[in-house]
């Protein structure tokens, strides 16, 4: 029964992420050029869109904001909700619903969202597309496939630290 919970929770999530990211372009997909490669960054700023100031600031909000809910989300769906009580039920149920919002992230969000549509289209860098592409790319999927589980896992041993 704590399978159909966990994924659940993944998408529940990957909506948290989804919502952030609508925020995040309420007013235009220049509010996360940030998430873009550098070269999309300086052409904003060369057509006056926005800052350097402004792209950092907007980066760090999304990162004050976005990463704390992430890991309340998943701390409170493995221990509080489905009562994980050692270090590997708390990894492999983080692990599971960080994957799912990662694999949303990188296939919903990076490849169909930004790469297909127009809703990020940023005027005056057509040339540029795809947005994301090689070293953000790459560092997004080992963000994912490496990174949230290093995460989960450290999540997992602080909270089998503090409940033992």
């Amino acid at each position: 029964m704590i399978i159909p919970m966990i994924l659940f929770e993944g998408i529940v999530l990957s909506f948290v992420i989804l919502i952030a990211c609508v925020v995040g372009i309420a007013n235009g997909p220049v509010g996360l050029v940030s998430l873009y490669e550098k070269e999309v960054w300086d052409r904003c700023i060369e057509n006056g869109l926005t800052t350097e100031e402004r792209i950092k600031k907007n980066a760090n909000m999304c990162k004050l904001i976005t990463l704390p809910l992430m890991l309340i989300v998943v701390l409170l769906s493995a221990y509080g909700i489905n009562g994980a009580r050692t270090f590997w039920e708390g990894f492999i149920q983080m692990t599971i619903i960080l994957l799912i919002e990662g694999l949303f992230d990188r296939l919903f969000i990076d490849w169909y969202w930004v790469g297909k549509t127009k809703a990020w289209n940023i005027e005056g860098t057509d040339d540029l597309r795809p947005y994301i592409y090689g070293k953000t790319l790459i560092m997004k999927w080992v963000g994912t496939l490496i990174g949230y589980p290093v995460i989960a896992a450290m999540l997992a041993g602080i909270m089998s630290f503090l409940l033992n």
